[in-house]
């Protein structure tokens, strides 16, 4: 019985692969009905040499059986007809076999299959995801599977680890981040994605490093820009969307703290110190302050129909973007659903008992009001947290902001319950753009 389940389940899938070719815009249909066009002129034209050849030439006997001349004209007619269609449709099929036997791998899905969910991710909503650090690439890696429409802006206040050393010694923008949003928007978790995120762990001068930072600063210095080898390197790894710094100046996230017994305000300066030296955030700032947007981030926030803000550290991977005037400025002009999404959990000395709401409060405070129309946050309140790594607070609650609608989902990563998980993530964004677009009439 359970082999003829597995048969009945292959051709039913098959059959629903097959219908697939046949779904508008998936650019199939008019090659398939101009190639049938094509065979139908030429088999006119060799049928008319033939009945010319035909009533010209006395022929043997024997060709009044090949021709079926003792069947009825029509009959022969949808005779032939029916054993062309056939062979026509068994050699394209071997040829398209034989054709894409090179390019796909043994197990993989129907090359239909492939075809359709590319055509799905290109009519996808042109999303602009900002932020920084594991948050961001968490979100990249999940929109992937919805739509190929994406633009990453990343902030380049980054200057601790690998980063901020290649930062120090080569002068180059910080590439740890970018990194991470180019393995999350791969095309395949392949070998290649695999080894652009390996970390050496031993080595004079390597020890830290990650093959994919050196790589793209490596890239910098052949292509002569940074933004140049992001896009290059985003080639190699066949990344779908794009990955843009929010300015290319060379910036510093500095912070204000208050101390928690004396009450006094200090200064740091240096974005991976401002969590180190303890005491409340007050206000956080880029030095300097006046710097140029990159004018590619621009364009795309004006063009998007979907601007994501995190997950991410609000004070030191989402605001720091802000920060950079003509990209708030641009975010609060364009006419695309603005979705922040908070974050799972609180963060030791950043965001230490925020809620949801005092998050948005938080972001207004630094670069004004009408930056967020709705909050996405996580209602899965019940999860172990004795696990955790160092810097991670509690789990946000999800109360409801002032000058926002809140929406609430199970958005946990099962294995990490302090982070998003991806798929759920990503959906859960889809699902708010397509009922706010439906709401809206927005095509």
């Amino acid at each position: 019985m359970s082999v003829k389940h597995g048969n009945g389940q292959s051709q039913k899938s098959w059959r629903t692969s097959a219908w697939k070719w046949l779904v508008p815009g998936i650019g199939i249909k008019r090659w398939l009905v101009l190639l049938f066009l094509g065979v139908t002129f030429l088999a006119l034209g060799v049928a008319y040499w033939l009945v010319d050849v035909y009533r010209e030439i006395a022929l043997p006997v024997v060709f009044y059986y090949i021709t079926l001349q003792f069947i009825p004209r029509l009959a022969r007619a949808a005779l032939f007809g029916a054993v062309g269609i056939g062979a026509f449709v068994v050699a394209l099929i071997q040829l398209n076999r034989s054709l894409l036997a090179p390019f796909v791998q043994p197990g993989s899905e129907p090359v239909v299959d492939t075809v359709y969910r590319h055509r799905q991710r290109e009519r996808g909503p042109k999303v602009v995801a900002i932020g920084g650090g594991t948050g961001l690439s968490t979100l990249l890696r999940g929109l992937r599977e919805h739509t190929s429409n994406i633009s990453a802006i990343v902030t380049v206040a980054d200057d601790g680890g690998s980063s901020g050393r290649l930062r120090r010694e080569l002068g180059v923008l910080p590439p740890g981040d970018f990194r991470s949003c180019i393995a999350a928007l791969a095309d395949s978790e392949s070998l290649t994605t695999q080894l652009f995120q390996y970390r050496f762990s031993e080595g004079k001068g390597l020890d830290g490093h990650s093959f994919g930072n050196l790589f793209i600063a490596a890239m910098a210095a052949v292509t002569g820009s940074f933004e140049r080898a992001l896009v290059e390197s985003s080639r190699v790894l066949a990344v779908r969307g794009r990955i843009l710094p929010s300015t290319l100046q060379n910036v510093t996230l500095s912070a204000d703290l208050r101390e928690e017994v004396e009450g006094r305000v200090n200064r740091v300066a240096g974005e991976s110190r401002i969590t180190e030296s303890g005491g409340s955030i007050e206000r956080v700032y880029l030095e300097p302050g006046d710097v140029r947007a990159y004018p590619e981030a621009i364009r795309a926030l004006l063009e998007a129909d979907l601007i994501v803000l995190g997950p991410g550290s609000l004070y030191t991977s989402i605001i720091p973007n802000l920060l950079v005037r003509d990209i708030a400025q641009a975010a609060r002009a364009s006419r695309a659903l603005k979705i922040y999404v908070c974050n799972v959990a609180t963060q030791h000395g950043e965001t230490d008992h925020y809620t949801a709401a005092d998050h948005v409060t938080a972001m207004a405070r630094q670069v004004g009001e009408g930056m967020v129309d709705v909050v996405l946050a996580n209602d899965r309140l019940d999860v172990d947290l004795t696990a955790m790594p160092s810097g991670v607070g509690g789990i946000v609650t999800p109360s409801q902001p002032r000058s926002a609608r809140l929406v609430t989902d199970d958005l946990v990563d099962v294995e990490h319950p302090w982070r998003h998980d991806s798929r759920k993530l990503a959906q859960a964004v889809m699902d708010v753009y397509t009922q706010w677009r439906g709401r809206s009439g927005a095509s």
